[in-house]
């Protein structure tokens, strides 16, 4: 299949196409009359880099999982080195959650403090226009 059948088929465009190519992760071959010449292996390619971007991962980090398809495995985590970009992701991810349980800890708490403050606060001081059944 050619260039566009081809990004139709994997819902991007030929734009991504020509850079994935030039980054070395979709195979740059050529049919007799020079235009790219693509397969149904190809198009498994990309679902395998657009399934990994969607949970996050950045573009060099699918190209384990790349080079393992293309090495003939059924699946692109079937090798160790996709394997270690999961663990490396996992990793990632639970230093992002530990550092967004923190931050939610800090919120709480300034708006614990914040609301005792305002039920604290004398009438006239607090004329904002909230009353103590709004908070």
């Amino acid at each position: 299949m050619r260039i566009g059948e081809l990004a139709e088929r994997a819902g991007t465009t030929t734009r991504t196409l020509r850079y994935y190519e030039t980054r070395g992760l979709l195979p740059a071959r050529r049919s007799d009359n020079g235009y790219r010449s693509y397969d149904e292996g190809d198009l498994r390619l990309l679902e395998e880099i657009r399934t990994l971007q969607d949970f996050g991962f950045d573009l060099e980090e699918t190209r384990p999982f790349v080079e393992c398809l293309r090495a003939g495995h059924p699946a692109g985590d079937a090798c160790p080195a996709s394997l270690a970009v999961y663990r490396a992701k996992l990793d990632e991810l639970d230093g992002m959650i530990d550092r967004l349980r923190s931050v939610r800890d800090r919120v709480g708490a300034q708006l614990a403090r914040a609301e005792g403050e305002v039920l604290d606060c004398p009438a006239p001081r607090c004329a904002w226009g909230f009353t103590e059944g709004e908070l």
